[in-house]
């Protein structure tokens, strides 16, 4: 798991910090919207926080394991822009993101996803996703 300095943006690129955007998350706090745990997700991912990405993510459709740490060449994320969020009803919403990202030396890639979430006992999760060319 990476560290972070506190006082530098938020992974998911909100200018007001990590421990006032996503830290809370991570440490057991509630996503408002599906948006939020989208960006929390995604900050997780930056600082490999497997275990918030599997707590997350809803019982259905969770793997095992992501085994984020054997990831070689290992990911460097370089930004998430949010396009969409759309809410179906109170415990349906998809997202739809860009990641952006380089695997070792190469050059940068995007993972262009609509994700849908479903909220359950007041929390929300990752149930799946489309990814888009």
């Amino acid at each position: 798991m990476k560290s972070i300095d506190t006082l530098t943006p938020c992974p998911c690129g909100n200018p007001a910090g990590y421990t006032a955007c996503c830290g809370p998350l991570h440490a057991g706090g509630l996503a408002a919207t599906a948006e939020q745990l989208m960006r929390s997700r995604y900050s997780a991912y930056v600082l490999k926080r497997e275990d918030y990405l599997l707590a997350s993510w809803h019982a259905d459709t969770r793997p095992a394991s992501l085994r984020l740490a054997a990831q070689q060449p290992a990911p460097t994320w370089l930004g998430l822009e949010l396009r969409r969020q759309q809410v179906m009803d109170d415990d349906h919403a998809t997202v739809e993101f860009v990641a952006r990202y380089r695997l070792g030396g190469g050059r940068a890639q995007r993972q262009h996803e609509t994700s849908h979430f479903v909220r359950e006992g007041g929390r929300w999760y990752y149930h799946d996703g489309e990814l888009k060319n």
